[in-house]
């Protein structure tokens, strides 16, 4: 009845002493390939470093040549100049940009290296210091018309590689100068060239300073706020912006450093080829071999995501199918064949990889 009294102990609040405090709960399972997925996306290296271990015991089963100390010293070697330029495009890929002037700033960087030292007669360390400068600064015009002007990287970089190519074709005059000049005059400029013999294994200086760059590189990208602040403009300027980030100031501050290690390579160069040469191939195919390197390296071309560890084995990639192939006596044309395979392997990837963040 209406007037009855309800037994104490029964209202709402004790009625609800005991109970489960959470609504309703979903546990979302995941099976092996998703967990695959969020395991590369944390570790973008992880596939180039599978495909570099996997590719390096087909080799070694396929030509017993392969697995020596000096076939890996001489990938090494070979890998030495890509792997410096290859640090500079990592910089920028990771901005979501791309720059395609490298190879043009390295050869041009290397000619000014020479002749300041024997047109000019500017002692050699100097001549090396204007050289570095030069890289540099032509570095930092590709940055101040991206970011100050906001033009495309892409055209920027194909604009300024031209220019800074025909540049260094006028200003050289087209002249080469010779090993025997260099190694008797300014023996400087060849110091990349030089040498240690550990266990008769011979290991160019230039080696170790490449190793020495991406270590660095590595650290300073993952572990200090100027690379976190890399990895935010790549990822979204915008928001980048907005959180505080000098967008404008880190873009040209990528670029002028991509110069500089491009310069640092047209140093390498000298030493790796004795000469200086205006037309040493790496300026024709300086960008596209730095990229192949990024690319097979799981760094993302959309900016944000990668590591230059993951360059490194990219670059590593393709000095082993390279000597691998030349050693099993495979036409060199299948090098080209299988490094195209990888790219488009690696951006295959990359793409499904990135479904996981969106």
């Amino acid at each position: 009845m209406a007037n009855e009294k309800q037994p104490v102990g029964t209202n709402f609040e004790d009625g609800l002493q005991g109970a489960a405090e959470n609504v309703a709960e979903f546990h979302a399972t995941e099976g092996p390939l998703k967990k695959l997925q969020h395991w590369l996306h944390q570790t973008p290296s992880a596939v180039p470093m599978i495909v570099l271990i996997a590719s390096v015991i087909v080799f070694a089963l396929l030509s017993d040549n392969f697995f020596r100390a000096t076939t890996m010293s001489t990938i090494l070697q070979q890998i030495a100049i890509v792997g410096i330029i290859g640090c500079a495009q990592t910089l920028v890929i990771l901005t979501a940009g791309i720059d395609l002037s490298v190879g043009a700033i390295a050869v041009f960087s290397s000619v000014l290296m020479g002749q300041l030292t024997f047109r000019f007669g500017i002692p050699a360390p100097a001549a090396i210091a204007l050289g570095l400068a030069a890289g540099a600064a032509m570095g930092a015009i590709n940055g101040l018309l991206i970011s100050r002007l906001k033009l495309p990287p892409f055209i920027v970089t194909l604009g300024t590689w031209q220019i800074y190519l025909a540049a260094n074709f006028i200003f050289s005059q087209n002249e080469t100068i010779r090993s025997r000049e260099i190694g008797e005059q300014a023996p400087a400029l060849q110091f990349w060239g030089l040498s240690i013999e550990p266990g008769g294994v011979k290991v160019l200086y230039a080696v170790f300073l490449m190793i020495a760059l991406v270590a660095v590189m590595s650290y300073v990208l993952r572990q200090t706020a100027w690379g976190r602040h890399v990895y935010a403009v790549g990822d979204d300027a915008e928001a980048a912006q907005l959180a505080g980030v000098q967008t404008k100031r880190m873009v040209l501050q990528v670029y002028t450093l991509a110069g500089l290690f491009c310069a640092i390579a047209g140093w390498v160069m000298i030493g790796r080829f004795g000469s200086v040469s205006p037309t040493a191939s790496t300026g024709q195919l300086g960008n596209i071999q730095s990229i192949t390197a990024v690319v097979i390296g799981g760094i993302s071309l959309f900016g944000g995501r990668g590591s230059i560890i993951g360059m490194f084995f990219g670059a590593l990639i393709v000095g082993v199918f390279e000597m691998g192939l030349r050693l099993v006596g495979t036409d060199p044309q299948w090098t080209f064949f299988l490094i195209g395979v990888l790219i488009i392997f690696a951006v295959a990837v990359d793409q499904w990889i990135r479904k996981v963040s969106s």
